[in-house]
């Protein structure tokens, strides 16, 4: 099965992959420029995990959003207010909660969902607090991933996962399967989806999920509400 990321290129006059491109500072993560593209300009947006704000000044800078953040470390805290970001201290598996339905057009959880305690829960928050969800992840599916644990025997280490097992504020990896499939628990529509290999590179949508599982070292999926 093909994944259901996105209409044909015949309903849109174009491939969504290449929809549209946000100017942005060298350096940029391409998640980051992919997300900024799935977000409508002028959209009210919360950034759960904003880290120093880098996704939050690029919004308000590219997209015109109302851009806010909460963000569990005070380090991080600190850098995105001296940026003059809207960001407080929050933990996404606990204050989620306190936010009112429909708060949001779009709430962002980039490279964070595996380091949450309760994934399935922070999800559900997401799509109750947003109108729609966008979520970012490292693929654990990765071929380069099960080679290394294959070869090695050991946790794997990469650009995207540094961390060493002991050490780690990954608790909860998961793979492009996984995630597709904790998607439909939760009763919600993937509105566009997109894996990115090795070289940050698009991988051709129409592939089946297993082969995204395979060749996909990270994720993107833009996410609204089911029935």
């Amino acid at each position: 099965m093909s994944p259901p990321d996105q209409p044909s290129p015949a309903a849109t006059g174009r491939d969504l992959t290449m929809r549209e491109t946000v100017r942005a500072p060298s350096g940029t993560r391409v998640d980051l420029l992919l997300i900024a593209e799935m977000v409508r300009p002028g959209s009210r947006v919360l950034d759960v995990g904003s880290g120093d704000g880098e996704l939050l000044e690029l919004l308000a800078t590219t997209r015109g959003c109302d851009a806010r953040g909460i963000e569990l470390s005070r380090e991080g805290v600190n850098a995105g207010v001296a940026r003059g970001l809207a960001i407080i201290q929050g933990d996404a598996d606990i204050d989620l909660a306190d936010y009112p339905d429909n708060s949001f057009d779009y709430v962002i959880l980039s490279q964070t969902i595996q380091a949450t305690r309760r994934p399935k829960w922070v999800l559900e928050q997401m799509l109750r607090v947003g109108t729609r969800a966008i979520v970012s992840f490292p693929n654990f599916g990765f071929w380069r991933m099960r080679l290394d644990l294959l070869v090695n025997g050991k946790m794997p280490s990469t650009e995207n996962l540094p961390y060493r097992w002991h050490d780690t504020p990954n608790i909860h990896f998961c793979t492009i399967r996984d995630f597709v499939d904790l998607v439909a628990e939760v009763d919600a529509r993937i509105d566009r989806a997109i894996a990115l290999d090795a070289s940050g590179h698009p991988v051709r949508f129409n592939l089946p999920w297993a082969v995204w599982n395979l060749l996909g070292e990270q994720a993107v999926f833009l996410l609204s509400r089911g029935k």
